[in-house]
């Protein structure tokens, strides 16, 4: 096999929640373009639609559903809606996040539930319906979880208080290790991105208000572009990491490198 070919995914299906907008709308065009076909979801439609326009327009198949990764109705008509319109699931890519910012004594706790609700329980959800079709399939698969720098390492409290964002990617680091162990004699391999400062809806307010303190704690000095993710999704997702599993690709410009 020519060593280019180990990064293509034709003639796979692969699932991304959250894939209308930030990290997850640059990883489901990633994947389309190393040939797979891309199931994008989340909890609003517009975004997604334009995404699906996109791809296809470039040449690519997708599609476009909503749901909630935290309902577990939702997430199972996601993954038999793939096998329906593609065949087979085979690759999946939790990006579905949320967060809240308070100091960790003033942290509202029904905010900290919501956001392990959707960061830990949504990943598990996901990863549990794609597990158990790729396992009954037979043919093994792959599963990349979108973790966080912010799981590894407590958060620099100048600007970003965010505990209940920080727990839930720890724990999402720690699944990640249970499930490849787990999954891994069925040829299931799970590992998870940890990304940096990217700016997206989610992180742009902070950069905003704080870019000179972050860019400070950052070696490359600059915040990641999509390509800094697009390549290294693809790499997770295709027969070049199949004998990875388990681990957590750090992508945060040698932030956590200090």
């Amino acid at each position: 096999m020519n060593t280019l070919d180990l990064f293509r995914l034709d003639g796979r299906t692969a699932i991304v929640t959250g894939g209308g907008r930030g990290l997850g709308r640059y990883m489901a065009e990633a994947l389309s373009d190393a040939g797979a076909n891309v199931v994008l979801c989340s909890r609003k439609k517009e975004p997604l639609e334009e995404v699906r326009g996109e791809i296809e327009a470039r040449g690519g198949r997708a599609l476009a559903l909503l749901c909630d990764v935290t309902e577990q109705e939702d997430v199972e008509s996601v993954v038999a809606a793939a096998e329906e319109t593609f065949g087979s699931v085979d690759v999946l890519v939790n990006n579905s996040g949320a967060t809240w910012g308070a100091p960790p004594a003033e942290m509202p706790p029904e905010k900290f539930d919501q956001v392990i609700a959707v960061n830990v329980r949504g990943t598990f959800l996901m990863s549990q319906a794609a597990g158990r079709r790729m396992i009954e399939r037979g043919s093994g698969g792959t599963i990349v979880n979108i973790s966080s720098v912010a799981g590894l390492v407590g958060g620099n409290p100048d600007y970003m208080q965010t505990v209940g964002y920080n727990s839930s990617k720890g724990a999402v680091i720690s699944m990640t290790r249970d499930l490849a162990t787990s999954w891994a004699k069925h040829n299931i391999t799970v590992n998870a991105i940890a990304p940096g400062w990217f700016p997206t809806r989610m992180s742009g307010g902070l950069i905003e208000r704080f870019e000179e303190a972050m860019l400070s704690d950052i070696p490359l000095g600059r915040f990641g572009n999509p390509e800094d993710l697009k390549g290294v999704v693809v790499f997770l997702a295709s027969p070049a990491a199949a004998y990875i599993t388990g681990q957590t690709v750090v992508v945060d410009g040698g932030a956590t490198a200090w």
